[in-house]
This record gives structure tokens, sequence and C-alpha cells, in this order.
């Protein structure tokens, strides 16, 4: 079994898709962003984290009911 780290590009598309998919139901994450540091540190392997950030608690509400919808499909 390979150990494949996502590299900062990786995390990057990873970062694009998820504010793609979240746009499709209105929903914006201003602090959505690939987390830097993680690549910084000596973690093995490399974390490759994704920063959700802050929302609001209408922006959080909209995003749990398009996962409740989403999952009741």
């Amino acid at each position: 079994m390979s150990d494949r780290s996502p590299t900062a590009y990786d995390v990057t598309l990873c970062v694009e898709e998820l504010r793609a998919a979240l746009a499709l139901h209105g929903i914006t994450l201003p602090s959505l962003r690939a987390d830097l540091p993680s690549f910084a540190g000596t973690y093995a392997p490399p974390a490759g984290l994704v920063t959700l950030g802050n929302c609001n608690t209408a922006t959080a509400r909209a995003l749990a009911a398009a996962l409740r919808k989403a999952a009741a499909q």
C-alpha cells in the first residue's frame, strides 16, 4: 500500500471542489481555504488540512439543511 500524502495542489483542488459544491446550494464559506501551516509542520505524513473557517448561523443552518436534503435522497 503506497502512502500518498496530499500535496498543496491536491488540497487546493479539494477546496475549489468544495467551494463549487457549496455554491450549488447558495452557500459561501468566506474562510474556506487550504491550511498552509499543516504543510509546514513535521506531521508524518503531511496533514494537508482544509480550513472551513467561521460562518454565521444562517450559513451554518443552510449547510445543515443541504446536508440533510442530500442524505434523504
